[in-house]
């Protein structure tokens, strides 16, 4: 009960004779949503901190305490259950007569979000069909770091990653996701595609987010980890797969997502294994999303360019 008393203390008197900002509205309806800072920065594209800070600055501009603070969890104080089911029901009122809006007098906008890779290296290259076959519609692409695994609260359509379990979603399951290792042509001439033991002593090119890519693959295939000779670490995919085709090093890439790369020969494959991730990427929408026309072309279309084949 700290918090609470001390921003009583410090409100001023007239602390609710102004709105809130929107946007501390819209951070504390998403977090009350999830019970979670962290799901909630995952979905609005934020940090953590940011999220808390926002609504602890809700807090002080109301004076009212919203969450009980736990260990690995939040909940609501009763005052933050009331304010929450207010402000859900306007941001969903909101959403709704903003659709309409723009579908009465304006162009087809869609707002699709997937991870950048995704973006590069298969939507981008095939969207153009897309707009031939719906030249009136807009499409609004945007990307979040790494392999996105919450649909974000502005999106209309996304890409996610994972085993289908969105209850709140629908969901399209397009293709599984797996992994190979792969590396310039000229690095590849130097290692044995019959031993994972050629590994031993070659820079090992990593995703920062995913320092155990080489372990988890390793244990995968029953081998041991290899023994790298160096190591690079790259904050992005592309970067990985920018480096690994520089020549610098071996990297374990998502396949089918970087098929062009070795369909043009910018990598090889070093062996002939894959191993499964049990995660597929699938397009996922609010149930509501699929009633607009333009979205259900979009949707459509997703699923018979991407979800008819495995891209293999």
């Amino acid at each position: 009960m700290e918090l609470h008393h001390a921003i009583h203390r410090e409100a001023p008197m007239n602390t609710t004779s102004r709105l809130p900002s929107l946007r501390a509205l819209r951070v504390f309806q998403v977090a009350g949503r999830h019970l979670s800072f962290k799901l909630a920065a995952a979905e609005l594209c934020l940090s953590a901190s940011a999220v808390s800070h926002q609504v602890r600055n809700l807090e002080e501009h109301l004076g009212i305490e919203l969450f009980v603070r736990r260990t690995r969890a939040l909940d609501f104080t009763g005052a933050g259950q009331k304010y929450f089911m207010f402000l859900d029901g306007m941001f969903s009122r909101l959403e709704t007569e903003t659709r309409q809006l723009a579908a009465e007098y304006g162009r087809n906008l869609i707002r699709l979000c997937v991870p950048p890779f995704f973006a590069g290296e298969l939507l981008l290259p095939r969207l153009q069909s897309f707009h031939d076959l719906a030249p009136d519609t807009d499409i609004r692409l945007a990307t979040q770091p790494s392999l996105m695994k919450i649909h974000p609260a502005e999106a209309d359509l996304s890409i996610l990653l994972g085993n289908g379990d969105w209850p709140a979603l629908v969901t399209h399951r397009l293709f599984a996701h797996r992994l190979v290792v792969g590396c310039a042509p000229a690095l590849a001439a130097g290692l044995d595609p019959s031993s994972f033991a050629s590994l031993d002593g070659q820079t090992l090119i990593v995703h920062e987010n995913r320092p155990d890519a080489w372990d988890n693959w390793a244990r995968a295939l029953d081998t041991p980890p290899p023994r790298a000779g160096k190591v690079i670490r790259c904050d992005s995919m592309s970067a990985v797969m920018q480096a690994a085709a520089q020549g610098l090093g071996v990297a374990i890439v998502s396949w089918p997502l970087a098929r062009n790369r070795f369909d043009t020969g910018e990598l090889v494959r070093v062996f002939a294994q894959e191993v499964a991730t049990n995660e597929h990427f699938h397009l996922a929408h609010r149930p509501e999303e699929s009633e607009r026309a333009d979205v259900a072309q979009l949707i459509d279309w997703i699923v018979a360019e991407f979800g008819t084949r495995e891209l293999s």
